[in-house]
């Protein structure tokens, strides 16, 4: 179904309060079944999310208790027919992102790469056999996925780096090499793994278990952002998985750039997420501290802050809107979510800065709002596309130069 005007005439009836960081009220563009919807998730994570998500960052442990009641409200798997619960647009899971993200981005991260990049992947490239035997139970939280697609030696050179190989043998495909940086890697099920085929040279996609003999994947320790998340490395030595493994729908790395196109608009949303995260704790905190006999809202110096970061925060969902608008209407191209990726995570760095700037030296402890923001901001500004290359991609489109190295 594609979201028309005539399908959102009813949507300028308010169903759910608005967050003072949406000053412009882009939440009324939901309809009230959206809406309605969003307001479930913004209560659970309120209530059950952010109480811990201090306490598991810190810790560096992903709250798994959290996935039965991401499954219970629909966020895995909204964009695929077959598992969703209700009919949604764009723009909702959009804003369902920047939910997640203003409460928890470990959170928001996990429920990316489940539901985005290892749901998306099996959406796109697999058989409807695969389609009907995974994505119910990935949608269910009963089956936990990860997508393998960064290497030690590859990151934003994907598309021709790729250095995993794999090999048919009769019925059979023998995988060797290593990813990096594989979120949910350390506690899933299966992982989508890319691949060269040794034959041709061509990104293939295999979902291959984690119990199988040669995988084996180590939690990257020591991280400064995003902590609940397990990032792994993931190494294999002649892994072994039947040709019914493989994905039929991913013949080349323009499969697994289809992958990512649907998710990428959707970390913009989560980066804005972040930023108003951030900066709700930051304007709070400065209505209730007390400098020079009076609240430090009422300087000009703070004000002029929070303003900058409202500005930040409402251009940014103003592109979002956008592009996810454009997604609906099926004309969403790569350099839309790449524009509004680069622009979205760079304002959202500028504006956690800005929040922890306000709070001081309060600004750098977790249990004051605004640290594990400011440090989770890092992580979000890197993955799914460097502001770098995101460029590259938009500058292709406005000048049909290719800079690509």
């Amino acid at each position: 179904m594609t979201i028309t005007d005539e399908t959102r005439a009813d949507a300028a009836e308010p169903t759910l309060d608005h967050l003072v960081s949406d000053f412009y009220r882009y939440q009324d563009l939901l309809t009230p079944r959206e809406a309605e919807q969003v307001g479930r998730i913004r209560e659970m994570f309120e209530t059950r999310v952010k109480p811990i998500a201090n306490e598991y960052w810190a810790r560096a442990e992903f709250p798994k208790q959290v996935i039965p009641w991401l499954a219970e409200l629909g966020t895995l798997g909204p964009f695929v027919p077959e598992v969703r619960q209700f009919e949604n647009s764009a723009l909702y899971r959009g804003w369902v992102a920047l939910e997640m993200g203003r409460v928890d981005a470990s959170v928001a991260t996990f429920v990316g790469v489940q539901s985005g990049l290892a749901m998306g992947a099996i959406h796109v490239g697999g058989s409807i056999q695969q389609q009907a035997d995974l994505l119910p139970r990935m949608a269910r939280g009963e089956l936990l996925g990860a997508f393998g697609l960064t290497e030690p030696l590859s990151g934003s050179d994907s598309a021709r780096g790729l250095r995993t190989t794999a090999r048919r043998e009769g019925d059979e495909w023998v995988l060797n090499g290593a990813k990096r940086w594989i979120g949910n890697a350390t506690f899933s099920d299966v992982v989508v793994i890319f691949a060269k085929d040794e034959a041709d040279g061509q990104v293939k996609g295999f979902v291959v278990p984690t119990d199988a003999a040669g995988f084996r994947a180590d939690k990257i320790e020591d991280k400064i952002a995003l902590r609940s998340v397990q990032n792994a490395d993931i190494t294999m030595v002649d892994v072994r998985v039947a040709e019914s493994s493989r994905l039929p729908g991913i013949r080349s790395f323009k499969d697994v750039a289809t992958v990512l196109r649907l998710t990428r608009c959707e970390v913009a949303w989560q980066a804005v997420g972040v930023a108003v995260g951030a900066w709700e704790a930051a304007l709070a905190y400065a209505k209730e501290r007390q400098q020079f006999g009076k609240p430090i809202a009422s300087h000009q110096l703070i004000q002029d802050l929070l303003v900058r970061g409202l500005g930040n925060i409402t251009a940014s969902i103003a592109m979002c809107v956008r592009a996810s608008q454009l997604q609906d209407q099926g004309l969403q191209a790569d350099e839309h979510s790449a524009l509004a990726k680069a622009f979205a995570t760079a304002r959202m760095r500028e504006t956690v800065a800005h929040a922890r700037e306000i709070m001081g030296g309060n600004g750098i402890v977790l249990d004051k709002g605004v640290a594990r923001f400011f440090a989770d901001a890092e992580a979000i500004y890197s993955y799914e596309g460097t502001r770098e290359m995101n460029t590259l991609i938009v500058g292709r489109a406005i000048t049909g130069q290719q800079a690509f190295v």
